[in-house]
């Protein structure tokens, strides 16, 4: 019987690219393996066949000899199908294969075991937690203490999990492999020990410190310094700070997310500040020198005569400065002008002698603003 083209079997075109053919072939060794389909020989063949397939197709040497050869080809070169490729080209695949259903690819086609060590032992978990700073602290840099209760290697087995001066046996389930073997069909697969977890060794003299953990938990502080410049939810990596690892092991990270509380005047924007203050209206007209706060002391700020409600006055380098150094942002200072309330009579005439020297009728219909309306629209 002839074979079926390779190309087909996976359900790409003669010049897909070699991620089209790995993702296609991820679909089908997910869909059509054993594991999956306990009992179906149809199964078994097409996973069996979209592997062989891919061992050519994944292959650029291979691929090429089968492009001008066909299968033909493939014989000439010496390959003999399914049971004579390398088994290496799906080493990518253990992330959705092994670790879903609990076995490697070197185990699945008889290729060599992986150490006891790497299969049992792990680096330590990373920590997070939240540090609150105002923002003069986010802008300035602070030194803050922080608390921590995490898992640190035991001081009395240190972090072997045994007790002090015994050893490990090795496991009677595996032999000491790690992993168990069984026949489905025609693949001979391997598992995890589910005695050993895939150590090989079993402690039968557990550390009693720990309880054969390796580790214990301590409340710990450190004390960690914030950089000038950091924003809302900016993380700081902590190398080694986290939760202990496995024996000869590394320790996990800490990662610290910092919180700036909202201010009470400014709002951030990235490296810039924004604020607003509010000044009278014959300062705005007459222009003015108002005394204004910000991160590093008060400011004069300079209000232009004539300035409008809403204009925005920007203080160049008055922001924050950028984590890196290089640069700082700027503050943006919003005019609010104040509309006086309760004149006297002598305040209410002189804003009237003001109106008609203008030349502004404040008794009759100000139709100025319908006018300008009636501009824009036409």
């Amino acid at each position: 019987m002839a074979k079926k083209d390779y190309y087909q079997i996976l359900g790409v075109p003669r010049d897909a690219s070699a991620e089209d053919i790995k993702k296609a072939y991820r679909q089908l060794a997910l869909r059509h393996h054993p594991d999956r389909n306990p009992g179906s020989k149809e199964a078994e063949e097409r996973f069996k066949e979209a592997a062989e397939a891919y061992s050519v197709l994944a292959d650029g040497e291979k691929r090429s000899v089968y492009d001008r050869f066909g299968h033909d080809g493939l014989r000439g070169e010496g390959f003999q199908g399914f049971s004579g490729f390398d088994s290496s080209v799906f080493e990518d695949f253990e992330d959705i294969l092994g670790n879903l259903f609990g076995f490697s690819f070197g185990d699945f086609f008889g290729g060599r075991e992986r150490g006891r060590s790497s299969a049992r032992r792990s680096r330590g978990r990373d920590l997070a937690l939240e540090v609150e700073i105002g923002l003069e602290e986010a802008a300035a840099g602070v030194e803050k203490e922080i608390k921590l209760n995490r898992a640190e290697t035991c001081p009395a087995c240190r972090g072997t999990k045994r007790k002090p001066g015994t050893q490990a046996t090795s496991c009677p389930t595996c032999g000491g492999r790690g992993q168990v073997r069984y026949q489905q069909g025609f693949f001979t697969l391997a598992r995890t020990c589910p005695r050993c977890q895939g150590g090989g060794e079993i402690n039968a003299s557990p550390c009693a410190s720990c309880q054969g953990k390796g580790h214990v938990r301590e409340k710990r502080a450190l004390k960690v310094r914030i950089p000038a410049g950091v924003a809302d939810g900016s993380r700081l990596r902590l190398v080694g700070e986290g939760e202990a690892g496995d024996e000869a092991m590394p320790a996990g990270d800490l990662y610290v997310v910092t919180r700036v509380r909202k201010h009470p005047f400014f709002v951030r924007e990235g490296d810039d500040l924004a604020c607003e203050i509010a000044v009278s209206f014959t300062q705005a007209a007459l222009g003015a020198r108002v005394e204004i706060p910000t991160l590093e002391g008060s400011e004069i700020l300079k209000v232009p005569a004539g300035t409008q409600p809403g204009e925005i006055i920007r203080l160049k380098g008055k922001g924050v400065q950028d984590v890196t150094g290089r640069r700082k942002g700027d503050l943006f200072v919003k005019v609010l002008v104040r509309t006086p309330e309760g004149l006297t009579k002598e305040q209410k005439a002189l804003l009237a002698k003001l109106a008609e020297v203008r030349g502004e009728d404040i008794e009759s219909v100000d139709k100025s603003v319908i006018h300008r309306m009636k501009n824009i629209f036409q």
